[in-house]
């Protein structure tokens, strides 16, 4: 796996770069091809905390997961079990619909537009199925996901509801 590691407020010392590409590593034998996956880590420190953010881009899918914690290293052992556990459910449900796809990588790009939008992505919608994007939504911790709906072709939103359930919006 390729590490993009960064500080904020924070230099990244050698001792810390190496503790956290070791401790990546072990995602390694979740993934087909690491050598062609990056992980972008991200440390800020906020008061005496240490937050650390790990996102890891794939073909079919990304993982991220973010921890605070008053000790960095506490902090980073944080992640890689959050991390393994989304791999193994990842793969898992993977495994379970014994369906795999060849798609194209996708990419985000940051951007300082203006003061309302603070960054933009540009995503590869890869086709699937409503339960699908409800993983890949809840894989990412975000409330809603935008994603190509296999059955339909039509690009759909599936978002998490204030009372728990899950709502889907459809374009024409």
């Amino acid at each position: 796996m390729k590490y993009l590691i960064r500080g904020e407020k924070l230099e990244v010392t050698d001792s810390i770069r190496k503790y956290i590409e070791e401790k990546l590593s072990k995602m390694d034998k979740y993934l087909d091809n690491p050598e062609n996956i990056e992980a972008k880590i991200l440390i800020k420190v906020k008061g005496v905390e240490q937050r650390v953010e790990v996102t890891i881009q794939t073909k079919g899918y990304f993982l991220r997961a973010e921890e605070t914690h008053s000790d960095l290293y506490a902090a980073v052992d944080l992640i890689i079990d959050k991390l393994e556990r989304q791999f193994r459910k990842y793969k898992t449900k993977l495994i379970d619909k014994s369906r795999q796809e060849n798609i194209p990588d996708f990419y985000e790009i940051d951007a300082n537009i203006d003061e309302e939008i603070v960054k933009r992505k540009k995503i590869y919608l890869k086709p699937m199925d409503e339960e699908e994007a409800i993983t890949q939504m809840e894989l990412l911790g975000h409330t809603f996901f935008v994603f190509k709906n296999i059955e339909s072709g039509l690009i759909c939103v599936i978002y998490k509801r204030h009372d728990g359930n899950y709502g889907l919006i459809e374009t024409n």
